[in-house]
């Protein structure tokens, strides 16, 4: 087999031939009257009247020899074949192509339309220009890129060779579409805010930092999708808001967990979790049901349907249940204690890690669709207390096949309690907790101006991993990887 470089010297020698003839390699512009799912969806039309037509894409198969060829070009939209016969074309041109293409070549054929003894839909084409000449092949057609590092380096090989994979990501697109299209039919602005931060709201994780040449000094990447900037537009006056964007977390990958992220979050005055709760499980049937066609899934080895009832889960006497421990009076050696007998690990040992991890125990097993719902103050520190037992908040969050794929809850606007949160998240941090939430105090200014109540609720691309029932990695078009040494 010969090496890549032995056939990018033979690709060149190709590009020669083509140079001697007067031929651009890598041309600015070719001929295109359609593209290639136009074609199939006007076939009938255009195969009758004899006109011809232009058309341009990646060779993708190629055989045949003597005096005939047949070619599949793929455009993006779809493909096609493309029929040579050395009767039609002349001997010296048949040559010629035989000479300078190959499998992996961008080219424009133009010709007339028919269908071959087996009703394949082609083209009969009396003339050829070159697009763009490969130096490299594409991988080998029934194999295509196997090693998933490659894979995703290669990202633009993998759509190459792999319709389903554009398709994937078609899909993904759809996705936030309409998502999109929902948020603004009832009535959400979309708007932008900073992705570079003083401080880090709206989350707990430890961030990227940075720094600010011009202003010298450090800056963070945001770790949610601008929460307390979101907030603001509602003391503003701009009752509805949305943001779809990057979202940025320092913290290990896994199926579920990347550094780098899609979320969307919206602010709704004048409603609380329970508003939440209902427009979220619309929200979600809807999008199942426009890219999917259907509400039930199975992923991560648990089945759920969108369209059943959704179950309610307290969080406190959930974790009761499961593990023995109540998370609202044990100590935190009667934490560690328990999830030493469960054998689990954690990272942190303050009362809000162990809480939080205690809880990730019992999720998994969850299959759904629930709400797990009034999450303690000490692990929801923008959480607006429950109004009728101060010890738990009304907050939600959305379990599917056993993880988190959405969170939401009645935001807090009273100042002084506000700060009560930030000073005992600033605790943590100064313990050195390196997910504990960074306080603003600009923030609580803010509050001090008055916010109206609010429902905030965020979800992202893990949601349409689940529904992909694919790692988060998978549904990324680039993600970040180690640079190779």
């Amino acid at each position: 087999m010969a090496s890549q470089e032995e056939i990018r010297n033979v690709r060149e020698e190709k590009i020669a031939v083509l140079k001697k003839r007067g031929i651009l390699s890598y041309p600015s512009s070719v001929k295109r009257s359609h593209e290639i799912f136009l074609i199939h969806e006007n076939f009938d039309v255009l195969s009758h009247d004899d006109s011809v037509i232009s058309a341009a894409g990646r060779i993708i198969a190629l055989r045949g020899q003597g005096a005939i060829k047949f070619i599949v070009l793929d455009d993006g939209t779809g493909h096609i074949q493309a029929v040579l016969k050395r009767d039609i074309i002349g001997e010296d041109e048949m040559d010629f192509f035989e000479n300078t293409v190959d499998i992996g070549d961008f080219i424009s054929v133009s010709g007339t339309l028919f269908k071959t003894q087996r009703e394949e839909r082609s083209i009969l084409f009396s003339s050829w220009e070159m697009a763009t000449k490969s130096l490299l092949p594409l991988p080998e057609k029934w194999h295509g890129l196997v090693d998933p590092d490659e894979r995703f380096r290669k990202r633009y090989l993998d759509l190459a060779m792999s319709q389903d994979k554009r398709e994937l990501f078609r899909r993904r697109a759809k996705f936030w579409q309409t998502m999109r299209s929902i948020l603004i039919r009832e009535g959400f602005l979309e708007v932008e805010t900073p992705t570079l931060e003083i401080t880090t709201g709206g989350a707990e994780a430890e961030p990227f930092r940075t720094h600010h040449n011009d202003f010298d000094m450090d800056v963070f990447l945001r770790i949610s999708i601008g929460e307390l900037w979101q907030k603001r537009l509602l003391a503003g006056g701009l009752h509805r808001t949305f943001e779809i964007g990057r979202e940025y977390r320092n913290e290990g990958s896994s199926a579920e967990h990347l550094q780098e992220f899609t979320n969307m979050e919206f602010y709704a005055s004048f409603e609380d979790y329970r508003f939440g709760m209902d427009f979220t499980k619309q929200m979600y049937r809807e999008i199942a049901k426009e890219i999917y066609g259907k509400t039930e899934f199975t992923t991560r080895s648990h089945t759920f349907d969108l369209a059943q009832e959704w179950s309610e889960i307290e969080y406190a006497p959930h974790v009761l249940e499961v593990t023995g421990v109540n998370v609202l009076t044990a100590t935190e050696q009667e934490m560690k204690n328990a999830l030493a007998s469960l054998n689990v690990s954690y990272t942190g040992d303050n009362r809000e890690r162990l809480t939080d991890t205690l809880w990730k125990y019992c999720r998994k097993n969850i299959a759904g669709p629930a709400f797990v719902i009034h999450h303690p103050k000490i692990v929801s520190p923008l959480s607006k207390t429950h109004r009728e037992n101060s010890e738990i908040t009304e907050r939600f969050q959305i379990i599917l096949a056993g993880s988190e794929v959405g969170n939401g809850f009645s935001e807090l606007n009273d100042p002084h309690e506000q700060r009560e949160r930030f000073m005992q998240q600033q605790r943590l941090l100064d313990a050195g907790d390196l997910e504990a939430m960074m306080p603003d105090w600009e923030y609580v200014e803010m509050l001090e101006h008055g916010m109206p109540p609010a429902c905030g609720f965020g979800c992202g691309e893990r949601l349409f991993a689940f529904f992909e029932d694919l790692p988060l990695r998978e549904v990324t078009l680039f993600p970040l990887m180690k640079q190779k040494i």
